[in-house]
């Protein structure tokens, strides 16, 4: 069989990745009147006085909400909720093997801002965080802005977010590499929805003065009609010299490239076109913006991708994890950049001096410090910012 033809039977044989385990026994009468009727009313008459209660006496603590409606899933589109749903529960997967967090996927049936933020926010008592995941842009946005506003509980955009934090490791590495400082290099990021709009403004966090960002169209430059509204905001704070032109007049000089777009639109030539040791993340997935052999022809330093099969991968499993394992731990009502800064540290002091080289600039996926790392960076941010319940 091939890969396609394995997946679909190892899903047939799984019948679902994920199900529900009691950590209670219910294998006596006692059993019974304890965990439920009648004993269960003392818990229950507890959270009626005092709601935090239920982060003690449920799962509420170490539960998060993956949740979708199918409008974006992996790099197959609007497929729907249910097509969504093998996703959503691979997520809950990764959530307990790799920082033992109890995750439910939820796949909405509506593309309706205001029916998912209402419907998210009714559930968000039953648990400790919500993750939006494969939604659309720009209703993601929307989405997730108006979630912070309402619900008192963390909520991330992984394809967002999650992206964005692994990309500042990879940042933050590649500059420590090449000898670089984050405030003074000239960076291009290829692509302007969800996920590269997050990633280039974090990496504004992060310190990243000069981006500028393309689009098929070409160079995103302020007053330029073809922009949507999220567009339009970033290039308000993008390209403070104006450049127009293409992607190929962009990276001309650039010390960086992101591509978070379409398949082998950037050339070898025009890397050979940027500054002196470049650095080249081509996050295009299954194909990316250039494949790393060229990209290394072009004379690139360091090349991340999004791919298992090359060094480097640059994969949101390295962050979500240890992000959620830290907000719980803290019973956290948000993440805010300051933990999503705490991560992206974490993540690239995890490679040490001594193992740092152009083929090790991220940890690999199945290191186990990662999590604990990440997850005590964000905690301790947390607490530093005022977030932090516990």
């Amino acid at each position: 069989m091939d890969a396609k033809e394995r997946a679909l039977k190892a899903h047939e044989e799984w019948a679902g990745k994920i199900e529900v385990v009691a950590r209670c026994q219910v294998s006596s009468k006692e059993d019974l009147s304890v965990a439920y009727t009648p004993g269960v009313a003392e818990p229950c008459l507890a959270i009626q006085k005092d709601p935090a209660l239920s982060y003690k006496y449920t799962r509420r603590h170490n539960l998060v909400a993956v949740i979708t409606d199918g409008t974006a899933v992996l790099g197959l589109g609007d497929i729907g909720p249910e097509a969504g749903m093998p996703v959503m529960e691979g997520k809950c997967a990764l959530f307990k093997a790799f920082a033992d967090v109890d995750a439910f996927p939820l796949c909405v049936k509506s593309k309706d801002v205001d029916e998912i933020v209402r419907t998210i926010e009714l559930i968000s008592g039953s648990f400790g965080g919500i993750n939006l995941e494969d939604i659309a842009a720009p209703r993601c946005f929307e989405i997730e802005r108006r979630l912070k506003e309402v619900c008192d509980i963390p909520v991330f955009h992984d394809d967002q977010h999650g992206t964005a934090v692994c990309c500042g490791a990879a940042l933050l590495n590649a500059c420590r590499l090449t000898g670089r400082k984050v405030d003074e290099i000239k960076m291009v990021v290829n692509g302007c929805g969800a996920a590269a709009i997050a990633v280039t403004k974090f990496l504004m966090f992060l310190g990243v003065k000069d981006i500028v960002m393309c689009e098929r169209f070409g160079i995103v430059c302020e007053g330029d009609e073809r922009l949507n509204p999220a567009q339009a905001e970033m290039a308000a704070k993008t390209n403070r010299g104006h450049m127009t032109g293409t992607l190929a007049d962009a990276v001309k000089g650039a010390d960086v490239f992101f591509g978070m777009s379409a398949p082998q639109v950037l050339t070898a030539e025009m890397v050979s076109a940027m500054a002196e040791n470049p650095m080249v993340f081509a996050m295009a997935n299954p194909v990316p913006e250039i494949w790393p052999e060229d990209a290394k022809k072009g004379g690139a330093a360091v090349v991340g991708t999004g791919r298992s099969d090359y060094p480097n991968q640059i994969n949101n499993v390295l962050a979500f994890p240890g992000i959620f394992r830290g907000a719980l731990d803290v019973r956290a009502s948000d993440i805010n950049e300051e933990m999503k800064l705490a991560a992206a540290k974490a993540i690239a002091d995890v490679v040490t001096d001594e193992e740092l080289d152009a083929e090790h600039i991220m940890p690999f996926a199945f290191d186990e410090k990662v999590i604990k790392a990440v997850a005590e960076a964000v905690a301790q941010a947390a607490r530093d910012s005022g977030v932090a319940r516990i």
